[in-house]
């Protein structure tokens, strides 16, 4: 069935040809960022999976029944409310179905929607450079619910850079990684050091949010994170609903600032909010906390954050085992070192205006109680960067780097950037040969 696709340009032609391999080429693994993985939600009674993110039909309702969650202390992990699913990443083609177009379906090809749209111009392009799938190219897409160091996530991590390693007859991995991906690439590197030095020759890290990306997870843990704006948020999942699924993420809370960076101007989260003198007076005042103090502000402010799932009230608070393990993954991350023979190139997004300070309120208009702080949209001062991560943090590595390089180009534009393209070429030292291109691969049962 899939070979009929292959001539229809909504699908694109596939790389799987004998003749694509080149054995003189290092195998690529391509690692996602955060919310870059289809993840599926599959019946553990049934085996029945279906694809709960990303998709456009549906979106809000499904996210709510199969990936609200909820953290467990003991475990570590972010368990999902529905006790009879499971939450999994296809490994299909190899690891780059997951990772290519996240809402694979025929519409959204057809309609080449841009916004799902997350590996697969480099994809394309690494084909085109001789790449085959399965023996020098792999993808890898990852829970991103879950902590950057959580064991599950680990372990396939060195899975994915054996497989490559001896699927390309012994050659040592280059990884090229996209925002979260890069602290997850970094987290193994500090907590699996000699596997790092077996397996990996080049590391090319695209818009890590190496000491945070302060606005946007400020505003997320208060308000959420809608990923599309405008009518397209009508198909999408809403601000709200996310933001009962990012409180409970790991993931989000390693991607805090930074406290013990020098920022040139430490982020902030500011607060007009009204105080009474007593009853009948009352004053408007500006409150700031910065990384450390914001703590407190994020208790009271989700101190009565609850969600309404399958008849139940949950109460979703401020999550200070979640800050306890995320404290230990920013000292692992500020304690990584680059092995010695591992090549490292960061590219990071500059030229936008990037969130960094979070302001809730105004002067004529304050907040009274912390508690609305998430039921407000805040207002934010901007930085350089890629409107996603602040350039300060995407460049301050920490490594040795053969090249820092500054991009003009959005958080996600950046994997599609001619300049990012021609940049990857060269420190790969490849070049076009063919004029293949990706097909992603139906999968019915999941959509």
């Amino acid at each position: 069935m899939t070979g009929c696709c292959s001539f229809c340009p909504c699908f694109g032609i596939s790389g799987d040809d004998d003749d694509l391999g080149r054995s003189n080429l290092d195998p690529v693994l391509l690692i996602s960022g955060i919310g870059g993985s289809i993840l599926h939600s599959k019946n553990k009674r049934r085996g029945f999976q279906t694809r709960v993110w990303i998709r456009i039909l549906l979106a809000d309702l499904e996210f709510k029944k199969k990936l609200w969650s909820l953290y467990n202390p003991k475990t570590g992990y972010t368990e999902t409310l529905d006790d009879d699913s499971e939450i999994l990443v296809p490994d299909d083609d190899h690891g780059l179905y997951a990772i290519d177009i996240l809402d694979p379906s025929v519409m959204t090809k057809c309609l080449h929607l841009k916004e799902v749209y997350y590996f697969h111009d480099i994809i394309n392009m690494l084909l085109q450079c001789g790449f085959k799938k399965g023996t020098t190219l792999f993808g890898y897409g990852y829970d991103f619910r879950q902590s950057n160091r959580i064991d599950k996530a680990m372990e396939g991590l060195r899975i994915k850079l054996q497989t490559a390693y001896k699927a390309s007859g012994g050659r040592k991995v280059n990884i090229i990684s996209h925002s979260m991906g890069g602290l997850l690439v970094s987290c193994f590197m500090a907590l699996h050091n000699d596997v790092f030095t077996t397996y990996v020759n080049k590391w090319i890290c695209i818009a890590c949010p190496f000491q945070g990306a302060p606005g946007c997870i400020n505003g997320s843990l208060l308000t959420g994170l809608q990923f599309v704006d405008g009518l397209g948020s009508f198909f999408f999942v809403l601000r709200w609903t996310m933001h009962q699924l990012l409180v409970e993420s790991p993931s989000i809370y390693e991607m805090m600032a930074n406290p013990e960076f020098e920022w040139k101007q430490q982020p902030e989260i500011q607060v007009w909010r009204r105080q009474f003198k007593d009853k009948k007076t009352s004053l408007v005042v500006l409150e700031t906390y910065g990384p450390t103090e914001s703590i407190s502000l994020f208790e009271e402010a989700l101190r009565d954050n609850e969600v309404n799932y399958d008849g139940r009230k949950i109460a979703v608070p401020f999550n200070f085992s979640i800050l306890q393990w995320a404290t230990g993954t920013r000292q692992i991350l500020n304690n990584a070192l680059l092995p010695t023979g591992v090549s490292f190139y960061n590219i990071y997004g500059t030229s936008f205006d990037t969130p960094f300070d979070v302001c809730y309120g105004s002067e004529t208009s304050p907040i009274n109680d912390l508690s609305d702080l998430c039921h407000t949209i805040p207002e934010y001062s901007y930085v350089d960067g890629d409107e996603t991560v602040p350039a300060e943090s995407a460049k301050a590595d920490g490594f040795a780097a053969k090249a820092r390089v500054g991009v003009g180009a959005r958080h996600r534009d950046l994997l599609r950037d001619k300049k990012v393209l021609r940049l990857i070429q060269k420190w790969l030292g490849v070049s076009p040969k063919h004029s293949k291109t990706s097909r992603v691969t139906n999968i019915s049962a999941a959509d």
